[in-house]
């Protein structure tokens, strides 16, 4: 499927349709994007165990029955470092939560710290809040989730508890279920066929910054970004030219790897995987250039897309 121009209406929307926007909040590695990607059945936000992977607002779209849930995922807020990053990245969480229907507060089953409790203080309030109790699967001794999950309640008056792992189906499911009395009743704002708003140039850096943060570990500081020089469609043929940009020339030597087979290793995933999402036969070309101070200048994270 392409992925571009999903913005057009259904030509005849039918009676009794839900259609809503669901944002999906918590602090920087709770796994926000992984449930992002298990609710919309498909890739669409990227993951890793580096914390603050995700750095845009993503659109994941699922059509199910008579009802179209728009998510948003967030980046984690961000409590610890205040650099010009971080403080954009937190603005992209408060302007993504204004004007949802319906919140998932999102934290790891069993556990609440202060960098929870700041994100929470954050939502506003009158809307409904889910809270979203992850990696359940994870949790060793289930009976003493109970009174975890009482002393939640008594810090917000949470519309609905759902302990759920984003790894089973089932639990998925039972999710969007719940979502869905929450959503008001109107027209489907997308095609019913629609995954994601955002565009296969987008998605490509995405999938580029997912592969340098999985390949690297924690070897690389996550102020290392992906620009795309060019993008250009040729039938089912992409031409796309990317730059890994880091801020320590120490750091361009660990994204090269020696004699260069990490930066292969990267583009040769990256291409895999984006040939899967677009359908399409993928050239990509990628580079690496040192950028000193990038994440704490606001000129250059306007250039490099950040809003």
């Amino acid at each position: 499927m392409n992925l571009e121009d999903l913005n057009q209406p259904p030509a005849e929307p039918r009676s009794g349709q839900r259609c809503g926007l669901v944002a999906i909040v918590g602090r920087p590695n709770v796994g926000k994007s992984t449930l992002l990607n298990a609710l919309v059945g498909q890739k669409v936000s990227i993951t890793s165990r580096k914390a603050q992977t995700t750095r845009h607002r993503i659109t994941g779209i699922r059509t199910i029955g008579d009802t179209q849930y728009i998510f948003v995922d967030t980046p984690g807020f961000q409590t610890r470092h205040g650099n010009a990053l971080n403080r954009t990245l937190n603005r992209t969480v408060l302007s993504s939560v204004a004007d949802v229907d319906v919140v998932l507060f999102v934290v790891e089953a069993g556990r609440y710290g202060m960098d929870d409790a700041k994100v929470l203080a954050l939502l506003p309030e009158g809307k409904p809040v889910i809270l979203v109790a992850n990696k359940l699967d994870k949790v060793v001794r289930r009976a003493e989730l109970a009174p975890w999950l009482k002393g939640m309640q008594e810090r917000h008056p949470f519309a609905e508890f759902v302990p759920l792992s984003a790894k089973r189906p089932e639990d998925v499911r039972r999710l969007l279920e719940i979502v869905r009395p929450h959503l008001p009743e109107q027209a489907w704002w997308y095609d019913e066929e629609a995954l994601t708003d955002r565009s296969e140039r987008f998605l490509a850096s995405e999938m580029i910054r997912e592969k340098l943060f999985r390949l690297t570990g924690d070897e690389l500081p996550y102020t290392s970004t992906v620009v795309i020089d060019k993008f250009e469609e040729e039938g089912r043929l992409r031409r796309i030219a990317a730059t890994i940009i880091v801020e320590r020339e120490a750091h361009k030597g660990m994204v090269i790897g020696e004699g260069g087979e990490r930066l292969k290793r990267i583009g040769t995933e990256a291409r895999q995987e984006l040939e899967k999402l677009m359908e399409a036969k993928i050239f990509l070309e990628l580079w690496v250039k040192v950028r000193s101070g990038w994440a704490d200048d606001e000129e250059r994270l306007r250039s490099y897309g950040y809003e």
